[in-house]
C-alpha cells in the first residue's frame, strides 16, 4: 500500500528539490503545498487522507484538535529537534509518532548580523533611493566600533552574535536569568546584572531567549522606554518575547532608533499590522533558517526519518519528556 506524505508550508517551493525523496520509491506518495493554511479545518482539508507530514519549523502548530481531525496521520516530522507549537502528548494519544531533524544555528545568527547592519547603515532607505533617482547619500549611519552590544540570551545563537560582535570591536555584555559570570567570561563577555541595566546600556540589543512563560512580554513598553534613544533592538528569536504593540509606538514615537525583526507573532505577518509601516523598521519574513544548508538537513533527514519508520525503526524521535 502507497502511503501519502504532504510537506507543508513549503513557501519557495524547494522542498521536494533539496532532497532525494525518490529513494522512497513506491512506498510513499510526497506532495509539496506552498499555500499556509490559517485554520485547523483548512489543514485537515488538505491533507486528512496523509499518513506522513512534514512540517517547517512552527509554521502550522499542531494541538490536539487537529490531531483529533486527523485520524490517518501516523508520522509528523518537523524541522529541528524542537517544536513548540506540536502538543507531544496528543501526538502520542492518538499513535503519531513525532521526528525531528538537525538544523544548523549558524543561519540566524548571521541574519542577526544583516538586520544589525542593515539598520546602523541604513541600507535599505539608501539602495531603494539609488535603485529609483532619489537623493545621493541622504543618512548617517551609526558606529558599531566602540559601542556596546547587549546580547539577551547567551546560547548557541547569542554566543555566535556576541562573538561578531568582538569582531567588529564592540564592547559586549549579556543577561538572562541563569546566566552566570564564569559562563559569560568564558565567552569574553560581561554579564549584566539585571535585563535593566543590560537594556540602559546598550546600543545594539539583541534577542537570543526561548519563548516559555517566563520571557514571554519580557520586552514591554517600561523595558523600551529604559532603552537609549539611539539603541537598536534586533529580535530574531521569538516575536512574543518583545511586545509587538508597545514596539509599534516605540518606533513610532521615536523611543528607540529602529529595530529589526525576522519573527511575528502571526505569520505571514496579516496586510494591516502596524510594524508594516513603522518607521525606522526592518523586517523580513521569518528567514533566519532559511538556508540551502539548511534545507538540505531538513529535508534530507526527514527522507532518512521516513524510511526509518517504515523499516519499524524510527529515528530522531521527540517526546514529551525532552521538551
Amino acid at each position: 500500500m502507497t502511503l501519502h506524505c504532504a510537506v507543508l508550508d513549503d513557501f519557495q517551493g524547494v522542498a521536494l528539490s533539496h532532497a532525494d525523496w525518490s529513494s522512497l520509491g513506491d512506498a510513499v506518495e510526497v506532495r509539496a503545498l506552498r499555500t499556509h493554511f490559517t485554520s485547523e479545518e483548512d489543514v485537515a482539508d488538505a491533507v486528512g487522507d496523509c499518513e506522513i507530514l512534514v512540517v517547517m519549523r512552527e509554521r502550522t502548530p499542531f494541538a490536539a484538535s487537529l490531531f483529533a481531525r486527523l485520524p490517518r496521520l501516523r508520522l509528523l516530522i518537523t524541522s529541528g529537534m524542537r517544536n513548540a507549537s506540536i502538543d507531544l502528548a496528543a501526538a502520542a494519544r492518538h499513535g503519531v509518532t513525532v521526528c525531528g531533524t538537525a538544523s544548523s544555528s549558524t543561519p540566524p545568527a548571521e541574519l542577526t548580523w544583516a538586520l544589525i547592519l542593515g539598520l546602523a547603515r541604513h541600507v535599505v532607505e539608501e539602495s531603494t533611493a539609488l535603485r529609483h533617482g532619489g537623493p545621493w547619500q541622504s543618512t548617517i549611519g551609526s558606529d558599531l566600533h566602540g559601542r556596546r552590544l547587549a546580547v539577551l540570551g547567551l546560547g548557541k545563537i547569542g554566543t555566535q552574535v556576541a562573538r561578531v560582535g568582538k569582531a567588529f570591536g564592540m564592547e559586549v555584555t549579556a543577561w538572562s536569568r541563569n546566566l552566570t559570570d564564569e559562563r559569560a567570561a568564558e565567552h569574553g563577555v560581561v554579564r549584566a546584572k539585571s535585563l535593566d541595566e543590560l537594556l540602559e546600556a546598550g546600543d545594539v540589543v539583541s534577542v537570543h531567549l526561548q519563548l516559555s512563560d517566563r520571557t514571554r512580554g519580557l520586552i514591554g513598553a517600561a523595558e523600551l522606554r529604559r532603552m537609549r534613544g539611539t539603541a537598536y533592538l534586533v529580535n530574531t528569536s521569538r516575536a512574543a518575547i518583545v511586545d509587538q504593540q508597545a514596539l509599534a509606538r516605540a518606533l513610532r514615537e521615536g523611543w528607540i532608533a529602529g529595530a529589526g525583526s525576522d519573527v511575528f507573532e502571526t505569520e505571514p505577518l496579516p496586510a494591516d499590522d502596524p510594524l508594516r509601516t513603522a518607521p525606522r523598521f526592518l523586517g523580513l519574513p521569518h528567514l533566519g533558517y532559511v538556508t540551502h544548508g539548511n534545507y538540505e538537513r531538513y529535508y534530507g533527514e526527514a527522507v532518512e526519518n521516513i524510511a526509518a519508520y517504515l523499516a519499524g525503526t524510527p529515528v530522531r524521535t521527540l517526546t514529551e519528556a525532552a521538551e
